[in-house]
């Protein structure tokens, strides 16, 4: 089968981060412009997903938006990062249809997944549609906790369990692609309030998808040790802070 892409679509859940959107969103906007200019054949949007935010986010979201026709906002009220997920990604895949060849088929669409709060690097999308051109369903890249905002004595305790390496372990949903065919036919993202990210790629796994687990793509991540849910990835972090942490705990995620 031809793995050739013809349309990427990030999808950016978003709760109470009025702080940090801005900044993600201009950091996922320099990786849909260098797409842009290295492959314009291929279609790049960006759906934010506003989740219960009762912060300023919409305000910074709605002026992302009114800069860029690329980007569409939506409102949910599921809080569920799962549910968020899962309703950015059907959202752009319903608005991509009705703009895009109808005989462009769901494995030429590729779904690209970060976070309010993280940074992507400016290659992150073309880099992604490379490994996946070369035959690559899923791609899991690695993150690492902001160390101005983490301090140096836990930012040293967090990189001597991680490692950003080929073939790591790591799933973060703040740095994860995959082609929409492969994602529909595991039934999507799991409605999950955390966890939905490992729960997918065991999903895909399972179902044989050709999964990469890659060092080439690395994301920049909120250092906070106190998170929007009592677990997930500021809940490991405060493992980390106070001694707690485990190889069996949350480091995959």
């Amino acid at each position: 089968m031809d793995d050739a892409l013809g349309a990427v679509v990030v999808v950016v859940p978003v709760r109470n981060e009025e702080k940090l959107l801005g900044l993600c969103l201009d950091h996922v906007r320099l990786a849909m412009e260098q797409l842009h200019r290295a492959r314009p054949q291929i279609t790049v949007n960006l759906t934010v997903v506003l989740d219960q935010c009762q912060d300023s986010s919409a305000l910074v979201a709605a002026s992302h938006a009114a800069r860029d026709k690329r980007i569409t906002v939506i409102s949910v009220d599921f809080g569920s990062v799962g549910s968020s997920r899962a309703s950015g990604i059907e959202n752009a895949l319903a608005a991509l249809s009705s703009c895009v060849p109808p005989d462009r088929s769901l494995h030429e669409t590729w779904i690209a997944c970060t976070d309010a709060d993280t940074q992507v690097p400016a290659h992150w999308l073309t880099r992604t549609v490379e490994l996946a051109e070369s035959g690559h369903d899923a791609v899991t890249g690695t993150v690492e906790p902001d160390r101005n905002e983490l301090g140096e004595t836990l930012f040293a305790a967090w990189r001597r369990e991680h490692r950003s390496h080929e073939g790591h372990n790591h799933v973060h949903g703040a740095n994860l692609g995959f082609r929409a065919s492969e994602y529909r036919a595991v039934g999507g993202f799991p409605p999950v309030p955390v966890d939905e990210d490992v729960l997918l790629v065991d999903r895909l796994r399972a179902h044989g998808a050709r999964i990469l687990a890659t060092g080439q793509l690395h994301a920049i991540t909120s250092g906070r040790i106190q998170g929007r849910v009592g677990t997930g990835f500021a809940a490991y972090l405060h493992s980390l802070d106070t001694g707690t942490s485990t190889q069996t705990g949350r480091p995959n995620s």
